[in-house]
């Protein structure tokens, strides 16, 4: 199965999606008021970080899946499908802001390790940006094995590069 099969697929049976990206919100808010002002505490701080990467992880999928169709492939906005590329985001969005509500990010465990992954990645796909618009490198006839050595140091330089920014 192809990524794009899977996409068509999830296209055609939406019900499934939407009851995940409908529910996890939901259960957030459900969440925050079962736990009011024990959020901040062990048990429920550990179920809002369930929460947050079972929304977090396909959400960020999808934002930088629809920023590379648009800088990369020339896709318009207008051949965005909703439910693989719209509906994961603005579940993302809607969870954090129900979560904010309730617990502060810094004391939900691995969050920090999720703003770290964001800022890698749009480092990254700033970077390939730029060297595709301005045409720097073609890599033409490279075996893969050394793209995949070059593409794993060029993580960890940005990586690297960001931590010494943000200190």
């Amino acid at each position: 199965m192809t990524v794009k099969e899977l996409f068509d697929f999830i296209g055609n049976n939406p019900n499934y999606i939407l009851i995940y990206f409908i529910g996890i919100p939901i259960l957030a808010g459900i969440t925050g008021m079962l736990g009011d002002d024990k959020c901040n505490r062990s048990p429920w701080k550990e179920f809002f970080m369930i929460i947050i990467f079972a929304v977090m992880i396909p959400g960020l999928f999808a934002l930088f899946f629809n920023l590379y169709m648009f800088l990369f492939e020339n896709n318009s906005i207008l051949n965005y499908d909703i439910f693989i590329q719209i509906l994961p985001v603005i579940s993302m969005i809607a969870t954090i802001l129900i979560i904010r509500k309730y617990v502060s990010f810094n004391e939900i465990p691995g969050f920090d390790k999720i703003s770290g992954l964001i800022i890698v990645i749009s480092g990254l796909i700033f970077f390939l940006w730029v060297v595709d618009r301005f045409r720097i490198i073609a890599f033409t006839y490279m075996p893969i094995q050394y793209f995949l050595i070059i593409f794993i140091l060029l993580i960890i330089a940005i990586n690297w590069g960001l931590k010494k920014l943000l200190k």
